[in-house]
């Protein structure tokens, strides 16, 4: 669906028989870029994510009450939160004349190229749709979604918002979300060592010259690694998963990272790359028992550059964000 479109002409969901005074949503970690698909593709991960819990208040006004869990120190100006500022897209989009209260539990750290700026924006947008007359159908949130991220990476990109908002693999353009079939048997190893890498230092990286070949090379990667997920085909998701473009130049960023990718290849890996903006890795694996054993070892190879890490193992085929718990009007 047109993200433009469906802000402008929303298909609303059936009434609710009594109005929603407070909702709580859960919004998946994903794996943004998947190394080859820059910006365009991502898929959920199980196992962590955000929590919000958004209340309707007469005031016409977003207002973050409060900051929660692994990370605190975030902007309680909406204008300058991602999750306020979704929020904020979505009364100005709809006119509405009520406003929202919010409050935000960080299950993801930031700099973690986990999607944890997206996912606070994803729940709360999720939350407050729920409070909503005739809620929207989740498609039509992407585009309130993208302002939000917008204000953590200075961009509108769907690569960690979009799979959040769907589950599972997706492509994501400035106006449409494509869900991309995977086998359900296939996984993710993703390890998360304990530093911080940026964003925009992350984007910085990127600047510079570069050879129309190696665009070229990525596309032909990026189309063959689509063409597998379609097919199931594994054999052309290892010849695919391959990142020409992206991944040479913030690899440096990442310590032991070439170690990290070996570990999860010496384990059979279909393919294995940065996480989003990193310093998180992540490998794709044909079976559940494959990808646990890659992320024991892939945290081993990060332990021997000196980080501690965290792991996660999810279907590649992972959740959306879903509601948790509605309070209704007695």
């Amino acid at each position: 669906m047109n993200a433009q479109l469906a802000a402008q002409n929303p298909e609303p969901m059936a009434r609710s028989p009594q109005r929603a005074l407070s909702a709580q949503a859960l919004a998946p970690a994903s794996v943004g870029n998947v190394g080859i698909g820059f910006d365009i593709l991502g898929h959920s991960v199980a196992g962590a994510g955000d929590r919000a819990r958004v209340r309707r208040i007469d005031e016409p006004v977003v207002r973050i009450a409060a900051i929660e869990g692994c990370v605190v120190d975030l902007p309680l100006d909406p204008a300058q939160n991602t999750a306020g500022m979704a929020l904020m897209a979505l009364r100005k989009a709809l006119g509405l004349r009520h406003g929202f209260e919010l409050v935000l539990h960080k299950g993801i750290a930031l700099g973690s190229g986990m999607g944890g700026s997206a996912s606070s924006c994803v729940a709360a947008l999720v939350a407050a749709n729920a409070l909503l007359e005739r809620p929207l159908p989740m498609e039509s949130l992407y585009g309130f979604a993208l302002e939000g991220e917008a204000v953590a990476s200075g961009g509108r990109h769907g690569d960690n918002v979009g799979p959040m908002l769907l589950g599972g693999l997706v492509l994501a353009t400035r106006d449409r979300l494509v869900r991309v079939p995977v086998p359900d048997a296939w996984h993710c190893a993703l390890v998360h060592p304990h530093m911080v890498l940026e964003t925009r230092k992350a984007r910085a990286a990127l600047a510079g010259a570069y050879q129309l070949g190696e665009f070229v090379a990525q596309s032909a990667n990026l189309s063959l690694m689509l063409a597998g997920c379609w097919q199931g085909d594994a054999g052309l998701v290892r010849e695919g998963l391959n990142d020409v473009l992206v991944e040479p130049r913030r690899a440096p960023l990442i310590p032991g990272f070439a170690r990290v990718k070996q570990a999860a290849m010496d384990h059979r890996a279909m393919g294995a790359s940065i996480s989003g903006a990193g310093p998180s890795v992540f490998g794709w694996f044909e079976q559940r028992d494959e990808a646990k054993a890659a992320a024991a070892a892939m945290a081993a190879a990060f332990a021997e550059a000196g980080l501690d890490s965290d792991t996660l193992v999810s279907p590649i085929a992972g959740p959306s964000a879903a509601l948790i718990d509605v309070e209704r009007k007695a």
